[in-house]
């Protein structure tokens, strides 16, 4: 999957921190390892512990509970493909102030790279997903190009949306970052909401 890719995740996660101002960033996994070299916002939650799959809940929760704010969502395709049933949910929720971004690099990053299900031949279409469980917005990108020149656009879009950026495995340069305790972390994202 890797050839077909030629957009790095730093460089595609870059486009949306230049883009972001007030909007609730909640990620996992292999975002939860980038994200924070690149913002360092108070409204930035890194949920990391027994999370894959759970993010996209996460956010829902926090659009439901504020509906005047943006909340972004940064969830793995393997992250992805254990909850597909959340996409059915988030389209129903009446949620339009949450955007989806699924980081498609066809591997289980965080677990040794294994090739997620989704990656074989036919790869699985994540924006075709999301569109058919009735999504609002639905774009895909494959070029870091691409992306940069449509995202203010994308974002601009009715919701709940999902965005696909197909991105190159990180690869031998992988690690996730020594975190403060989840407890700490929550305590300082409710204090940031709560202002």
């Amino acid at each position: 999957m890797s050839d077909q890719i030629g957009m790095s995740l730093v460089s595609a996660l870059k486009v949306l921190a230049d883009w972001r101002t007030d909007q609730i960033v909640v990620t996992t996994m292999g975002a939860a390892r980038e994200w924070p070299k690149l913002s360092r916002h108070a409204y930035d939650f890194h949920y990391l512990p027994s999370a894959m799959g759970h993010a996209p809940m996460l956010g829902l929760g926090l659009a439901l509970a504020r509906p005047q704010q943006e909340v972004v969502v940064l969830n793995g395709d393997g992250c992805m493909l254990m909850s597909l049933g959340c996409l059915v949910t988030i389209a129903t929720s009446g949620a339009e102030n949450l955007t989806l971004v699924v980081i498609e690099n066809g591997i289980y990053e965080v677990t040794g790279g294994q090739a997620t299900a989704g990656a074989l031949a036919p790869p699985v279409d994540f924006g075709a997903l999301a569109r058919a469980a009735g999504f609002t917005s639905v774009a895909t990108f494959e070029t870091l190009e691409g992306w940069r020149h449509d995202a203010a656009a994308t974002f601009a879009l009715p919701g709940p949306r999902c965005v696909v950026l197909r991105v190159a495995p990180v690869g031998a340069e992988y690690h996730l970052p020594t975190m403060p305790p989840v407890a700490e972390r929550l305590r300082a994202f409710q204090e940031a909401l709560a202002s």
